[in-house]
């Protein structure tokens, strides 16, 4: 039974809203608990979208968060494709496209990112894609497996995870796949240089070709069809399909309107939250790819987008709307798989931080995990086809303890037996 005397909005039907939604009813929380989705489909997950359900061996159904009859269940009032345009902390209401006026006593901004755009000629033309919602991903298997069977060409810009995932899928299905970055590798900002070109190798092997250091500078089309696209360096690679995947940009929008601290996007951008995950209003929390939260752990402000952000940070922050004792400091973790190469990351290691790599296993057959160290502390581990040792790569992390690189790098030692 709901009983009206607290209402907690949740602005945001991801994964991360979702999860907060249940975490409320889950811990007892009897009053209103209203979410608000811009979309029209149900809350889903987004790890799909470039993996099993493009890549054709999961079904649609599958991506959802909870089955659409739970949330009257759960007693969860449910906003679809309905999005949030005014939010006004004094009155503590929330304004929806339609006029509705929602007044609430807590809220969470689970709002996500969105992709960014490509500003060069052409991207109005037919074939020109991004990847981040559901219809994106159904629009873009049917034309990864059109573009398969015609011989077509598939042009990615950026060489991040999901353009090396969604490569991974167009030559799966048998699409020509061209892929421009600016970096000198692929996952350079991830990665760095040490470890970065092991991907290209591997899409190499399966028929990818990269074009490194070099911007994509226009499409080319006809008759409102995409022909080729070119470059700054004077090339161009015919392309019937166009997909940008040059990162994503925090939707803080609706947070930068309403008066809301929030961070340089220099440094990262998103809605500024503290270990609690509140924002600089009391009565406001934020979660998932939006939050750049003050991380205990890591002793920095960072901004976390990916699914085991939104999965373990929408509960997080519902507990502390309900007045528990949180401290987010979940290290951070994410998962790809490419072809027959999975691997799972663990920390946080960008270029310029760490000045050692040091890797155990083959790396030539792409079985090892990858270590980086600052001072001999681990800040981040990757391991690419072993398994069973995220726990002890975020246990050696947390410890901020000293490492024997030499200990690190041998596999007969086991890595529990390195914590303090």
């Amino acid at each position: 039974m709901v009983e009206a005397h607290r209402t907690f909005v949740i602005v945001g039907g991801g994964l991360a809203g979702a999860k907060a939604a249940e975490t409320l009813r889950a811990e007892g929380f009897t009053g209103r608990v209203i979410l608000i989705c811009d979309e029209r489909d149900h809350p889903y997950e987004r790890p799909p979208l470039s993996k099993g359900y493009l890549l054709g061996k999961e079904e649609r159904d599958s991506v959802f968060v909870h089955e659409p009859a739970w949330y009257a269940g759960a007693d969860i009032e449910l906003h679809l494709g309905q999005p949030a345009v005014r939010l006004d902390p004094e009155a503590r209401t929330v304004r929806l496209g339609d006029g509705t006026l929602i007044v609430y006593d807590k809220l969470l901004l689970a709002t996500g990112a969105e992709p960014r755009r490509l500003d060069v000629p052409g991207t109005g033309l037919a074939g020109v894609h991004h990847l981040r919602r559901l219809a994106h991903a159904e629009r873009l298997r049917g034309v990864l497996a059109s573009l398969g069977r015609d011989n077509g060409h598939l042009v990615i810009a950026g060489a991040g995870w999901i353009g090396l995932e969604v490569a991974a899928a167009a030559r799966s299905y048998g699409a020509e796949v061209t892929v421009v970055e600016t970096a000198p590798t692929p996952l350079h900002a991830a990665l760095g240089p040490e470890l970065g070109d092991l991907f290209g190798d591997l899409h190499r092997e399966h028929g990818v070709r990269f074009h490194f250091g070099a911007r994509l500078t226009e499409i080319v089309g006809q008759d409102g069809m995409v022909l080729a696209v070119r470059t700054d360096d004077g090339e161009e690679h015919p392309a019937h399909a166009v997909l940008a995947a040059i990162g994503a940009a925090p939707r803080a929008s609706l947070a930068e309107q309403a008066g809301l601290a929030l961070v340089d996007r220099y440094d990262g951008g998103g809605i500024a939250v503290d270990a609690t995950l509140r924002t600089s209003d009391p009565h406001i929390y934020a979660a998932g790819d939006v939050a750049a939260a003050d991380h205990p752990a890591l002793g920095t402000r960072i901004r976390v987008e990916h699914w085991a952000n939104a999965l373990n940070g929408g509960p997080a922050a519902a507990r502390a709307m309900l007045g528990q004792e949180v401290t987010y400091d979940r290290v951070p973790y994410f998962f790809s798989d490419q072809y027959d190469v999975g691997m799972e990351y663990s920390g946080y290691a960008p270029p310029g931080s760490y000045d050692q790599v040091v890797c155990r296993g083959d790396v030539a057959k792409r079985e090892f995990i990858a270590f980086w160290l600052r001072e001999g502390r681990l800040l981040a581990g990757m391991n690419v086809n072993v398994w069973d040792v995220t726990a002890p790569i975020q246990q050696l992390i947390r410890s901020g303890h000293p490492l024997d690189a030499t200990a690190l790098a041998d596999p007969e030692v086991p890595l529990e037996s390195l914590l303090p």
